[in-house]
């Protein structure tokens, strides 16, 4: 496991890495994009591009899952001034939870006030199809139930509250334009909305695993996604999130079928067109992200 103590991934670590981007960025970024396995098209929508490396970045935690580019891209997409991660860390590349999530607070300290993410999910919902993009309403944390969560250890009020409430994590107000946009790009057949639960990983999840999930309420499962949210959320951006079903968990001890990685990157390939029409024409309609 990681040997990284707080001054890898603290304030003054953020802010220098903040600062070194500022100093070299051609804008100040308001949306932050997050794009997961197979989704890294949407940074490829980005117009005047300036492209740097997750290993130049100073402090910058690298991804090293096939399907995850690395590249911090930044540009404007729809004549709105963006920043996109092309691929993200997680924790079970070994990585401390706080520095996995180091990339919102740099996000918040770049100037970005409204946080996308989407990622590859397996779904549980037994209504839901492969190729479903579903609008996370709510999320389960199941490494914070074990204490692992992104706050963990000390506070730093720079970047937000001891307690911050999570009722609120996702914001309403681009689920309802999400849900717009949806039925006038003709995606209605495929958009869904559901409780999005993240595990540790890397091993796939068990049937009986799958079972209990589904039981407590959740739609879809995966391994990214909340602890950034926690993060954004702490640091008070707004939040909207996507998963890309690209996969059904396996339910029944008679079924044939095994998840796998290349699976997800496919059904990426396939719907990644249509995602990215949906977050580009979302974007478009933000006037400001604080004013949706």
């Amino acid at each position: 496991m990681s040997s990284e103590s707080i001054t890898d991934y603290g304030y003054e670590a953020c802010k220098a890495t903040a600062d070194w981007l500022i100093g070299q960025a051609p804008v100040r970024p308001l949306v932050g994009i997050v794009c997961g396995s197979g989704l890294g098209g949407l940074a490829d929508m980005l117009k005047d591009q300036k492209v740097f490396n997750y290993s130049d970045i100073p402090n910058f935690p690298k991804s090293t899952v096939h399907g995850h580019a690395g590249r911090l891209v930044f540009g404007t997409l729809k004549g709105k001034p963006c920043v996109c991660m092309q691929g993200r860390s997680h924790l079970y590349e070994g990585y401390a939870i706080q520095k996995v999530t180091m990339p919102m607070r740099i996000f918040k300290l770049l100037g970005v006030e409204m946080v996308i993410l989407t990622n590859a999910a397996g779904g549980l919902n037994q209504d839901f199809k492969v190729g479903d993009i579903m609008i996370i309403k709510d999320h389960i944390n199941m490494p914070g139930f074990a204490g692992n969560n992104p706050l963990f250890g000390p506070n730093d009020e720079r970047f937000g509250t001891r307690f911050p409430c999570m009722s609120d994590a996702y914001d309403k107000q681009m689920g309802q334009l999400a849900r717009e946009v949806g039925v006038e790009l003709g995606f209605s057949d495929f958009i869904k909305e559901g409780v999005y639960c993240v595990v540790g990983g890397p091993s796939f999840e068990t049937i009986a695993e799958c079972r209990m999930l589904n039981l407590v309420g959740a739609d879809a499962v995966g391994m990214s996604t909340v602890h950034e949210v926690i993060v954004a959320r702490h640091s008070g951006m707004r939040v909207f999130a996507l998963s890309l079903i690209t996969n059904k968990a396996v339910m029944d001890y008679d079924s044939e079928s095994k998840a796998n990685h290349e699976e997800v990157l496919e059904t990426g390939k396939l719907r990644s067109q249509q995602l990215v029409k949906l977050v580009s024409t979302i974007v478009s309609r933000m006037t400001q992200p604080n004013d949706v």
